[in-house]
């Protein structure tokens, strides 16, 4: 009988200012870090797309949970970037991780990520979409994520499920396919809006 993997104590930032730092994994129901060999495609897409420049770059982390995501960015020379996450525990990690990187240009709020895209005013260039997968919620928060995007503007999503499909039709009809991969279990890409003439 096949075992689903455990989830790792820790991971570590890839590269930038604060590369190999650990990240601690907390225990919260649902919270799973996206996999090293994920995130080390996802940002070697990124570095290939912005030609290597975060300056200037604006990102929004609405499933932060460890941080891995959010904090790479901001390793890597992202000007803002806001980590969003609704457990508790969860957030004091990242508030004493922040602050033992001295990381100014991380903000971290707590709340529900759907409330966060409600009253969000700030556009931003990338947003980290990861929701936990046994929430489903991809197809109701994707939508809501178009308007909260700078021109040129991207989305990463992460699911269980393929992005491609009749059963997708619905939520990714609006939005064209930068980049997709799967590792093991996982489905993952970037995303853009179908009307912005993104390449």
């Amino acid at each position: 009988m096949s075992r689903r993997p455990a989830v790792p104590r820790q991971v570590r930032i890839i590269a930038g200012q604060w590369k190999r730092t650990p990240l601690p994994v907390p225990d919260v129901e649902g919270l799973r870090p996206t996999p090293d060999r994920v995130r080390e495609t996802v940002f070697n897409w990124l570095e290939h797309l912005q030609q290597r420049s975060w300056r200037g770059r604006c990102c929004l982390d609405l499933f932060a949970g460890t941080g891995a995501l959010g904090f790479e960015a901001a390793s890597r020379g992202a000007e803002r970037v806001l980590l969003v996450e609704s457990d508790a525990r969860a957030v004091q990690r990242l508030e004493a991780t922040r602050d033992k990187l001295s990381a100014s240009n991380v903000q971290i709020q707590r709340g529900d990520a759907a409330q966060v895209i409600t009253r969000q005013t700030q556009k931003f260039h990338l947003i980290f979409l990861d929701p936990p997968y046994s929430e489903q919620r991809l197809p109701a928060l994707l939508p809501r994520c178009r308007d909260l995007l700078e021109p040129g503007g991207l989305v990463y999503a992460e699911s269980d499920q393929p992005f491609t499909g009749p059963d997708t039709d619905d939520w990714m009809s609006a939005w064209k396919v930068v980049r997709l991969d799967k590792a093991g279990t996982v489905h993952f890409g970037l995303f853009a809006p179908d009307d912005t003439g993104f390449n």
